[in-house]
């Protein structure tokens, strides 16, 4: 991974601005596995949504991708680069949160592309979520490329539609580029005009103490936590898991569940 900003810069960003873009920050071998992932991701995932009745809203979008096919969890081994940037945001540790994708097509509209934030209360200065989306393809401004709205981390209130899309800026960048946002900053998906799909991962990391959207430790398997590299241990949860037995409870700090360092 080859991030495009120093981490002075990015914190600058982030603070006036809220959002960054880290422009073809990954492989694009990774990108290519990725995208043929997301697809076979998505049959996967609708047949459980028109399954439990809950296909109505989600077209086209895709949940809990760790553990589901292999190149997303090997984007968590190759984001560690990313590592610092999320520690300096957080001022310490985090796990992740959620990973989700999207594959945005002509004619076809989700919940993603309504005017949101993805943290359900605003949380301020306290950096409790973060967000962040891997673009797949490139992202231009016919394909449906995330709309902006810069500086509204600094503000609890919900936009309406015409001042949003006034002054919102687009997300325009090449396959493999990262956006990287405060989930204070209100935002929404465009819509692809395109014949062509546009495509998106989209981690998103919390402090420790938050509670997961999936068990992702127990998503990969419990027992294989030695084995992954410990960025990848830290950032899937597995040093911050909750006892569930008093003999996990009662462990000398090497051994304990939820490690000391976790906030």
């Amino acid at each position: 991974m080859r991030l495009s900003l120093d981490l002075p810069t990015f914190a600058d960003q982030m603070a006036e601005r809220g959002w960054v873009v880290f422009e073809a920050a990954v492989e694009p071998e990774l990108v290519t596995r990725m995208r043929d992932d997301l697809e076979a991701a998505w049959e996967i995932c609708r047949a459980i949504q028109v399954k439990n009745g809950v296909a109505a809203d989600a077209d086209r979008t895709v949940h809990h991708l760790v553990g589901l096919k292999p190149s997303f969890l090997d984007y968590i081994d190759a984001s560690a680069p990313l590592g610092p940037y999320l520690e300096h945001y957080f001022q310490g540790r985090c796990i992740l949160n959620s990973f989700g994708g999207a594959i945005n097509t002509r004619g076809h509209t989700s919940y993603a592309q309504r005017i949101h934030r993805d943290i359900r209360s605003y949380s301020g200065d306290m950096p409790l979520l973060l967000n962040t989306l891997v673009m797949l393809d490139d992202f231009t401004a016919d394909n449906g490329a995330t709309y902006m709205l810069t500086g509204s981390h600094k503000r609890a209130e919900k936009p309406d539609d015409a001042a949003f899309y006034a002054a919102a800026e687009r997300t325009i960048g090449p396959a493999g580029s990262i956006l990287v946002f405060n989930s204070n900053v209100w935002h929404a998906g465009g819509d692809n005009t395109t014949d062509k799909a546009r495509r998106s991962v989209t981690p998103m990391y919390c402090k420790p103490f938050i509670k997961q959207q999936y068990d992702y430790p127990r998503a990969v398997g419990y027992d294989r936590g030695d084995e992954l590299a410990p960025h990848t241990r830290q950032i899937l949860g597995y040093n911050a898991r909750v006892p569930a037995s008093l003999d996990e409870w009662y462990q000398p700090p090497e051994r304990r569940m939820y490690k000391g360092d976790q906030g």
